[in-house]
């Protein structure tokens, strides 16, 4: 296993989410850098900006074991996890499993279901693994959680709780394209029955369990340097002494951002980390693990523009 061979994956895969998903190109990178690194994705944004689609098309083109969660208000931990039956033929317990037992998890409006429903992902997302009735289960190390959610509409939510969201690598921001890829969206689907059916047909599926954990493997051999650890703790360090940010990010968070960091080095074709690296995942990584202070929220100042004031101020190694 070679770098060109993680990159050739890397692009065998954007090829196919670009035959359903047009202008993410910076949110399917993010998104690749999070499977190489093994880390769960939310992805926000308006309706109709194919937050459901990109997550879906992801699954597509990857030959693993695919699940989904609609969250409603009424959903119930149970309804995710799953729910031990008894069986009167043999005066046994069955366990019937929940869609959670799956290798790559949709979970689809994540922040419509009370914190009870989403804290029931809270070990899986964590441990890779489920507690049903005392007894643990493995869910594997292929494992990997992409959620949505609609930041417009507040009825009917309820706001995921800080232990949750830090169980996430990235929060990534979908917003609208541009008016040209607008158009070719348009273009493409006028060309197409109306009743197209599932617009992922048609992605092949380019990565299984083996190419993904060589993969992973390959990424696990980049050793950061010091310097560039001691600039990512500088960073996370920086959001806990600023005055715009009344919680700052925790060392979960510091590890997750060198856990991205590698992979990203890796997709790029480097067996090392420069400073650019830990500068692109720094807003995904962090946007969400923050809490503003009042003056910032006051001012109409969000978590990117703290956290990019914040690049400004720290000295990035040279």
């Amino acid at each position: 296993m070679t770098l060109e061979t993680l990159a050739s994956r890397a692009d065998a895969l954007r090829a196919e989410l670009a035959k359903s998903v047009l202008g993410q190109e910076e949110a399917i990178d993010l998104l690749l850098t999070a499977l190489f690194s093994r880390g769960h994705v939310l992805l926000e944004g308006p309706p109709g900006t194919a937050k459901t689609l990109l997550a879906r098309s992801f699954a597509a083109a990857l030959n693993l074991e695919f699940g989904r969660i609609q969250f409603t208000p009424d959903l119930m931990p149970g309804d995710v996890l799953g729910t031990s039956i008894f069986n009167f033929k043999t005066n046994e317990f069955v366990l019937t499993k929940g869609p959670v037992f799956s290798q790559v998890l949709l979970a689809d409006e994540i922040n419509r279901a009370p914190p009870k429903t989403q804290a029931a992902l809270l070990q899986a997302m964590n441990e890779q693994a489920v507690t049903i009735d005392g007894t643990d289960y493995d869910l594997g190390k292929e494992f990997l959680v992409v959620a949505t959610q609609n930041p417009i509409e507040q009825q009917g939510t309820y706001p995921l709780p800080e232990a949750q969201l830090d169980r996430f690598l990235f929060k990534l921001n979908i917003d609208f394209p541009d008016e040209a890829v607008e158009m070719s969206i348009l273009q493409k689907h006028a060309a197409e029955p109306l009743d197209r059916g599932v617009e992922t047909a048609g992605i092949d599926q380019v990565l299984g369990p083996e190419a993904m954990a060589e993969s992973r493997a390959l990424v696990d051999s980049i050793i950061l340097q010091d310097e560039i650890l001691a600039y990512i703790l500088r960073l996370v360090r920086a959001t806990r002494q600023s005055d715009d940010i009344a919680y700052g990010a925790s060392t979960r968070a510091a590890d997750a951002i060198a856990g991205a960091t590698r992979a990203a080095a890796a997709l790029a074709g480097r067996d090392f980390a420069i400073p650019d690296d830990v500068k692109r995942m720094i807003v995904p990584a962090l946007q969400h693990r923050i809490v503003l202070g009042p003056a910032a929220e006051i001012e109409g100042r969000g978590p990117r523009d703290v956290l990019e004031n914040i690049l400004n101020q720290v000295e990035a190694p040279r």
